[in-house]
């Protein structure tokens, strides 16, 4: 059902009355929610639980999606408040932004155009490892670019930034990203050049 519309072409046919067409919407962004869901929330069932509430919550919030940030970042916004406030009421524990097991699940959904699958996941086992190994903060900033692919701006508005400091952010996270690899992993990143 993917089509070649771009998100505010979707969003414009929903809110003209073409309800089915959402439905690109959530095959378009399924995997990214569930993935952001799964950071929060360990249990895969109460994930999709959650990734189901989040886009009922998006539909019908959709009227007020402005067109001034990318659409994945608005739902990024509904992702987070809606995995907190579920664990709120379970009162379960949190996780932390950078826990390993989110990564492999988004690992594991192959899109099945990968030419070396397990060398590909060796490598992307190895760099979440080390994300892994990071803070929180430097973790969700570098999920962020990265897995997320928000751009510096996005990143800001969502955690409440100016640019030039996500930026900065984001450069520092490199560098012990980097220092984490060389000192944990310095056979894979020699083999690697």
């Amino acid at each position: 059902m993917s089509t070649g519309l771009s998100d505010n072409e979707i969003i414009g046919k929903v809110l003209n009355g073409d309800q089915q067409a959402y439905a690109s919407l959530v095959e378009r962004y399924q995997n990214y929610v569930f993935t952001l869901a799964m950071r929060f929330i360990k249990s895969r069932e109460d994930a999709e639980e959650v990734a189901q509430d989040i886009f009922i919550k998006a539909y019908r919030s959709l009227a007020d999606f402005r067109g001034a940030s990318k659409f994945s970042t608005w739902l990024y916004t509904i992702v987070n408040t809606t995995c907190i406030t579920f664990l709120r009421k379970k009162k379960l524990d949190t996780y932390s932004l950078d826990q390993e097991k989110v990564f492999e699940v988004a690992d594991s959904q192959d899109s099945g155009f990968r030419a070396n699958l397990v060398e590909q996941k060796s490598r992307n086992t190895m760099v979440n490892e080390a994300i892994a190994l990071l803070g929180a903060d430097d973790a969700e900033i570098i999920t962020l670019f990265y897995k997320a692919e928000q751009t510096l701006e996005e990143i800001g508005k969502i955690l409440g930034l100016d640019p030039k400091t996500a930026k900065v952010r984001l450069h520092r996270a490199r560098v012990r990203l980097k220092e984490k690899m060389e000192t944990h992993f310095a056979e894979e990143v020699k083999d690697l050049n």
